[in-house]
């Protein structure tokens, strides 16, 4: 931080430049309001640059009550802030500021470009462009003075004044994005109460010793089915992407139904794979006949290569039961159906969620019944506000966490404007 700057004071101070507190910043900026974007990083908003796998899922194309019902925590205290910028708002915006966007399978909006440093590029462009600055610098603690913001201490020793700021510095996922927890404590300085922090969407550890063994093998075209036991009833069923590795599973599929898991009782669920969701028993049976009827002089172990991949045939005909060196024209029709039965309900036991760290989004944060839902203040520090993954809220996937940082990053930069305006 150079001299300048230590001498510089601001109507908002915006704690963190990811997606919340970039667009927060520039709508502040926009309104008249000197404002600084304080980002420890070098460059802001790195966390999005990696999101969608690089593509950048910037929201979900649905109305602002769908959106609410996939938050599965907190859902109703984003109420106003989805009402006040929707999905709409977001797809208005980024194509305002030059970034096509299109809509892709289950209402995921990207850019058309599949390159996410566009999104990051308008959001940095949208700060500078509406007079806002983006300072480099760590926020250490907040200067408060008679329950009321003041302005925020660096890690260089400088402070930054203001009458109010912005907590906008994600959760603990993806720490090498500058996502490390720095938010928690300057609410706790603040005497917020913070919901102890877990990993969600998140690869997953299964107990199965045979999952090392199929490492790198990704499956498309599958579909994963969490059940809870404890309920009865699946909780999670969707067509798409999974992966195994070294530890267990991970893919799209895997970090969705992640978020369907209670971690306080893992030993409720099952997962399960139906390797041909494309066939029923009997057509799958019929396939595995012609295969047979093609291969009748093989072993068993050799006549699966065009049902199943490679990595995956030694680990289905351990699992069958039949012994690998069978002929195929021995095996019976028991066998066989139990073989087809396998082939659509390949079970995994989930043990545990990998580190919070390899997680995409962060639940718990920010006790949200001490922030006001209609302007994103603390209702305990005057001048105080939060936006993003903060705050104890997170969704499923498919844009909507993205879109949370949006709709809390807006709310609060209106709640700034009122509170500094009037």
């Amino acid at each position: 931080m150079n001299q300048k700057n230590r001498e510089r004071e601001y109507d908002v101070l915006i704690i963190g430049g990811g997606a919340a507190g970039m667009l927060c910043g520039g709508f502040a900026a926009q309104n008249g309001l000197r404002t600084a974007v304080v980002e420890r990083n070098s460059r802001p908003a790195r966390k999005v640059m990696i999101t969608g796998k690089g593509r950048c899922n910037v929201t979900n194309d649905c109305s602002p009550e769908s959106f609410i019902r996939m938050v599965k925590r907190n859902g109703r205290f984003l109420y106003s802030a989805a009402n006040a910028f929707p999905p709409s708002s977001t797809m208005e915006f980024f194509q305002g500021l030059g970034v096509p966007l299109k809509v892709e399978r289950g209402n995921r909006v990207f850019p058309v470009s599949d390159k996410a440093v566009d999104i990051v590029d308008a959001l940095t462009g949208f700060v500078k462009k509406s007079g806002g600055e983006i300072l480099t610098g760590r926020c250490l603690s907040l200067a408060i003075e008679e329950g009321a913001i003041r302005g925020v201490v660096l890690e260089d020793g400088s402070t930054l004044s203001a009458p109010a700021a912005v907590i906008a510095t994600g959760g603990m996922s993806y720490p090498l994005t500058g996502s490390t927890g720095d938010g928690y404590a300057l609410a706790e300085q603040a005497g917020h109460e913070i919901v102890e922090p877990r990993p969600s969407l998140v690869p997953i550890l299964t107990a199965e010793p045979f999952c090392s063994a199929m490492m790198g093998l990704s499956l498309r075209n599958v579909t994963l089915t969490l059940t809870d036991r404890s309920r009865k009833k699946p909780v999670f069923q969707e067509l798409g992407e999974m992966l195994f590795t070294h530890f267990g599973v991970s893919g799209p599929l895997v970090l969705s139904a992640s978020a369907h898991i209670d971690p306080r009782r893992f030993a409720d669920f099952t997962l399960s794979i139906d390797l041909k969701p494309g066939l029923d028993e009997a057509q799958l049976d019929a396939r595995l006949l012609r295969d047979f009827t093609q291969n009748q002089n093989k072993d068993f172990g050799n006549s699966l290569s065009s049902l199943l991949p490679a990595k995956l045939i030694p680990v289905a005909v351990s699992r069958s039961g039949i012994p690998a060196h069978t002929k195929v024209n021995q095996i019976t029709r028991e066998q066989r159906r139990s073989f087809i039965a396998l082939l659509k309900q390949f079970t995994l036991t989930p043990v545990a969620f990998r580190p919070i760290e390899e997680a995409i989004v962060t639940s718990g944060g920010v006790t949200v019944s001490q922030v006001n839902p209609g302007s994103m203040e603390s209702k305990l520090v005057k001048g105080l506000f939060f936006a993003g993954e903060v705050l104890d809220v997170d969704a499923y996937t498919g844009g909507f966490n993205l879109q949370i940082a949006f709709s809390t990053g807006f709310l609060a930069a209106q709640g700034v404007i009122r509170s500094l305006k009037g």
